[in-house]
């Protein structure tokens, strides 16, 4: 039976939602705040998340870019009123899967979830069994630790150098413009007006790419940065 996390603050979409699903063969477990959402969603398996933007205390935005930063690939559906494109390339941005506006019709919403299930189809593992390293090439991240390595050598990074190198690392040879590296490790608007960007990526060279002879993250003129 495939497990469904339905993030989800107001009691009565969640409790229709909920009936809805379990008469489908799906276990629910409803949770009703960002906070317990930030716990749970890490530490308890599920094969697919219902995750609602306007929570209580932690935005679903800002919960599914955490569980994102912590490789945790389980698909998420946003449910949300909020329908502007700028609002859906947020979410899609932070790293959902798909995008459902409300009012939505149950039959939409249980088709979507279908098609997440049948892209991911795997068993989620539990928190002690999840792979808490990332490797390109010879770099390595231990994302429990913190602890980077290029070709066994230790390298200190600071926490935003830190954070831009894991965007790195969970998008390999995918082109990430200025825009999409502020929001994810910033959490701002790009401004066109600062280089930020620019200044910790060459901060972020120096430290990965200094004394080595392969050079690994490139920039494409006008477009932005890749990893290749």
């Amino acid at each position: 039976m495939y497990k469904i996390a339905l993030v989800e603050d107001d009691q009565k979409i969640a409790s229709l939602v909920k009936t809805g699903l379990e008469e489908n063969g799906y276990e629910i477990e409803i949770i009703n705040n960002g906070n317990t959402a930030l716990s749970q969603l890490v530490e308890n398996p599920f094969h697919l998340i219902i995750l609602d933007v306007m929570l209580p205390h932690v935005s679903g935005v800002e919960i599914a870019r955490h569980l994102r930063n912590n490789a945790i690939n389980t698909p998420i559906i946003m449910l949300t009123a909020l329908g502007a494109i700028d609002d859906k390339l947020t979410g899609f941005q932070s790293g959902a899967d798909d995008y459902l506006l409300k009012p939505f019709h149950f039959k939409e919403l249980l088709a979507r979830i279908e098609v997440q299930l049948k892209r991911a189809p795997v068993t989620p593992k539990k928190e002690n069994e999840v792979n808490h390293f990332l490797n390109f090439e010879d770099v390595e991240i231990d994302l429990k630790s913190k602890e980077v390595k290029r070709a066994g050598q230790i390298i200190d990074l600071t926490s935003k150098e830190f954070n831009l190198l894991v965007l790195f690392m969970q998008n390999p040879k995918r082109l990430l413009s200025r825009q999409y590296i502020a929001q994810q490790v910033w959490d701002i608007n790009f401004d066109t007006g600062t280089n930020v960007v620019d200044v910790y990526i060459n901060f972020l060279r120096n430290k990965i790419e200094k004394n080595f002879e392969r050079k690994l993250i490139h920039t494409k003129i006008g477009m932005g940065y890749i990893l290749k």
